[in-house]
């Protein structure tokens, strides 16, 4: 029975495999929309209802196949403490702890299953390909992470001695001037802060342009690793 839950979860050879695969998804698909559509003000108390009563259907669902998984895996360690297995723990959670969490938009990330539940492989080359890439610029990418972080700092102190004086009471310390130093390095700028005195504009257009060269950086590192990785993969090919 064990072996036979396990093909039919696993596995997307046989008929009840592809069958329990695709209602997986169509669920997840189904109570992303009802979420989403619980977000709508003014619904019905009916409908309300109904989108309620499916939510204990889907839920009480997962919950058989999170715990199905579990005894069919043969690392029950390993799955609990995956990607897949925290989120599809988190997707029912909430529903037996606390009504107010609600973290049914993480499902959407199941739905990266049916990758590899149908197998597609250019898909799954392509996911490879991503992954080779990251993993020749991770070291990059973390000097990246904490240098921005630098950057961000220093953009928010900055910006407090030089507005605070004129606006005490929107840059009301470094940690309000924060929000203005994302804003403005990811060259968002929504405009509800911005400064108003001659230091404190000179001083953004010099953040504006190190935003820029932020912004730019990532993206060459991992269009030039991608690029790296594609050539080295052609030319084992070739080999």
């Amino acid at each position: 029975m064990k072996k036979v839950i396990k093909a039919i979860i696993e596995s997307n050879e046989t008929l009840s495999g592809k069958i329990f695969n695709w209602l997986i998804q169509i669920l997840i698909i189904v109570s992303l929309i009802s979420f989403s559509i619980e977000t709508l003000p003014d619904i019905s108390p009916i409908f309300q209802d109904i989108l309620n009563k499916s939510e204990i259907i889907i839920v009480i669902i997962f919950s058989i196949e999170y715990l199905l998984r579990i005894w069919t895996c043969d690392n029950r360690i390993k799955y609990i403490f995956s990607f897949y297995g925290i989120i599809d723990l988190l997707a029912i959670l909430p529903f037996y702890i606390s009504p107010k969490i609600d973290l049914r938009s993480i499902r959407i990330f199941r739905l990266f299953r049916i990758i590899r539940a149908l197998k597609i492989l250019k898909y799954s080359k392509a996911i490879d390909i991503f992954k080779e890439a990251f993993r020749e610029i991770k070291e990059e990418l973390v000097l990246f992470f904490i240098a921005s972080i630098v950057v961000l700092y220093i953009s928010a102190v900055g910006i407090y001695y030089f507005e605070n004086p004129a606006q005490p009471e929107v840059f009301k310390s470094v940690f309000h001037s924060l929000w203005w130093a994302v804003a403005t390095l990811t060259t968002v700028g929504y405009g509800d802060i911005y400064p108003i005195t001659v230091r404190g504009k000179i001083f953004t257009y010099f953040i504006l342009m190190i935003g820029l060269g932020i912004i730019a950086i990532p993206t060459g590192l991992i269009a030039s690793a991608l690029t790296k990785v594609n050539n080295d993969n052609k030319n084992k090919k070739t080999i």
